[in-house]
């Protein structure tokens, strides 16, 4: 197990790929020292351990160098803590092809509902949001195939995917609530609710995933600081 004092992570609380690399913690019982950071001004911490991106989350590591972007964080902790909680599969093949969902989730998916943010009018929205909703049922079809009838993507227990997909769930209730976009529903996408529903009450989970207001502030914040385009 980790000492407070060997990890660090430099993260903001609305994040989704900060509240990702939580929930990898949590799983493996990892403690951490968490930094909270201000993104509209970021610290000589934060723009000296990630000077390409300048973003979070960054994981520090005792005198290792920093490690920043979520998939790879979350793999390293994978790798440095085999024998608690793996998350990713054993099968080097079953490996890639999780890998290829989770890049498809982080860019693809998820980012439908920025280019929502950032896109003015109704006309525009409303074709963004066809778009997030045949996402969703294409991460149908990847439950029903990674699960193979069990509780989670990896099966008996959480994996790999529940924890890259995982992470948006505050976010994408977020946006049905204020957005009126519902997501992920019954009729259309009932194995991605029941694991909705199932995976909101997991011990690491629970926790990790910030409230509505909490986001609400996050949302205000890129509205000012990242408008939407002009019609």
């Amino acid at each position: 197990m980790g000492k407070r004092s060997e990890i660090k992570l430099l993260g903001t609380d609305a994040s989704p790929y900060v509240n990702r690399v939580q929930f990898v913690l949590n799983l493996k019982s990892i403690e951490y020292e968490y930094i909270e950071e201000n993104l509209a001004c970021k610290s000589e911490l934060l723009l000296k351990s990630n000077p390409v991106y300048k973003k979070v989350p960054i994981l520090l590591h005792a005198n290792k160098p920093p490690l920043p972007e979520s998939l790879i964080i979350i793999e390293y902790l994978d790798e440095i803590y085999p024998d608690i909680h793996p998350i990713l599969p054993s099968n080097p093949l079953d490996r890639a092809d999780n890998r290829f969902w989770a890049s498809y989730i982080d860019n693809k998916f998820f980012p439908l509902f920025e280019e929502l943010r950032q896109t003015p009018g109704k006309e525009g929205k409303e074709v963004i949001k066809k778009q997030i909703i045949e996402g969703s049922e294409l991460l149908e079809e990847a439950i029903v195939k990674f699960s193979n009838g069990k509780a989670y993507f990896g099966g008996d227990d959480v994996g790999y995917l529940d924890v890259v997909l995982g992470c948006f769930l505050g976010w994408t209730k977020f946006f049905e609530k204020h957005i009126e976009l519902k997501v992920i529903d019954e009729l259309r996408t009932p194995k991605l609710l029941e694991w909705t529903n199932r995976i909101w009450s997991h011990e690491a989970f629970k926790n990790t995933i910030p409230g509505n207001e909490t986001l609400l502030d996050f949302y205000m914040m890129l509205q000012i600081h990242k408008p939407p385009r002009a019609a």
